[in-house]
């Protein structure tokens, strides 16, 4: 069936969802939301987009789509989700969930009432050998896990490949608690603790932080841009098993323009998981090659993007996931790391 597609923020990451989504068959963009006229203008003109709204509300109000992606700032997810999900929409929202657990938790709440498609942006998830490690830890292939170190690497702190973050404003407004951000462990932490526990296939029991926000400008500002938000995060994780792991985040890895790892280890083998300039990669020691400490390529099956899975989640030929409830434990992740930082590295609860 047909499904006409709401986009909400024009900015640059809803380009890509825009894109995305007007090569799956079925899929119309109907309209866009952003406060912004001139930038909404030009997004719909590049998109070929017949409708355009300046608040959710109005979209409603017009009522002609069945499903939303929303691309709004972190802070904005909560407001602008919300009433969609009591109208009885189908949403995609881009990570975090929310900036708060409680927010993201209502949000979740909200969707099952509803009894709507809700996904979560976790962009990892399309990475192939995370899926093929995840079930080879699910079928007892590495036996009990034990141990696993995890990390996210960026170095746009120390290289312009993406631009001079001194000078644009997407890049600083990510170091400025002030314009919203919660520093690497918000932006990207969320996405190397779900890489992580995912694979694993378990909850966590409690975690322990520490952040650190480096001197980068005289007078740690540029502008109207004060540069206090963390730069680098180290996180111990227990699993729920008493599973014992590490998980770094950083922009400062010179050398890694975006680059996850984790290497996990069970009681009967071991898997090394890597999405690396690109390219995904899964190796394993299992078996006999346990005794020779041997490692091995395994093939990883290519995947569909989040989404082609948003729309067959909402055709029910797909599975929704994952869902506005992984968000949620996701953000009491980071709610408890943020506050441990606080607390010079106490471990909290989850």
């Amino acid at each position: 069936m047909a499904i006409r597609l709401l986009i909400i923020g024009t900015g640059g990451m809803a380009n890509n969802h825009a894109t995305e989504f007007a090569k799956i068959p079925g899929v119309q963009l109907v309209a866009g939301v952003d406060t912004r006229a001139e930038q909404l203008a030009d997004f719909r003109s590049r998109h070929n987009i017949p409708y355009g709204f300046a608040a959710v509300d109005e979209a409603l109000t017009w009522g002609a789509f069945d499903a939303v992606t929303n691309v709004t700032p972190d802070p904005v997810h909560y407001p602008t989700t919300m009433p969609l999900l009591a109208a009885g929409k189908h949403v995609l929202c881009e990570k975090p969930l929310a900036t708060s657990h409680a927010d993201a938790q209502a949000m979740a709440d909200a969707a099952a009432k509803a009894g709507v498609v809700n996904m979560v942006n976790l962009s990892y998830r399309n990475v192939a050998a995370l899926q093929q490690a995840a079930k080879m830890v699910a079928a007892g292939d590495i036996g009990t896990v034990r141990h696993f170190e995890a990390s996210y690497l960026q170095s746009w702190l120390t290289q312009d490949a993406w631009g001079d973050w001194r000078t644009q404003p997407q890049w600083l407004w990510r170091l400025s608690t002030a314009h919203g951000s919660k520093g690497v462990l918000g932006d990207v932490g969320i996405h190397i603790l779900d890489f992580a526990t995912f694979i694993a296939g378990q909850g966590v029991r409690d975690i322990s932080c520490r952040l650190t926000t480096f001197d980068k400008a005289p007078g740690g500002r540029i502008g109207e841009y004060v540069l206090d938000a963390n730069d680098s995060a180290t996180m111990q994780v227990v699993l729920g098993n008493g599973a014992l792991g590490t998980v770094a985040a950083t922009r400062f890895a010179t050398g890694h323009m975006n680059d996850l790892r984790l290497r996990i280890y069970g009681d009967a083998g071991g898997l090394e998981v890597s999405f690396e300039n690109a390219v995904s990669r899964l190796r394993a020691c299992l078996g006999a090659d346990v005794q020779t400490a041997t490692w091995r390529d395994v093939d990883a099956p290519v995947l569909p993007s989040i989404y082609e899975r948003f729309i067959a989640a909402i055709n029910g030929t797909g599975v929704a996931e994952p869902t506005f409830a992984r968000g949620a434990v996701l953000q009491r992740m980071l709610d408890q790391a943020e506050a441990s930082a606080a607390q010079g590295g106490l471990a909290l609860p989850i």
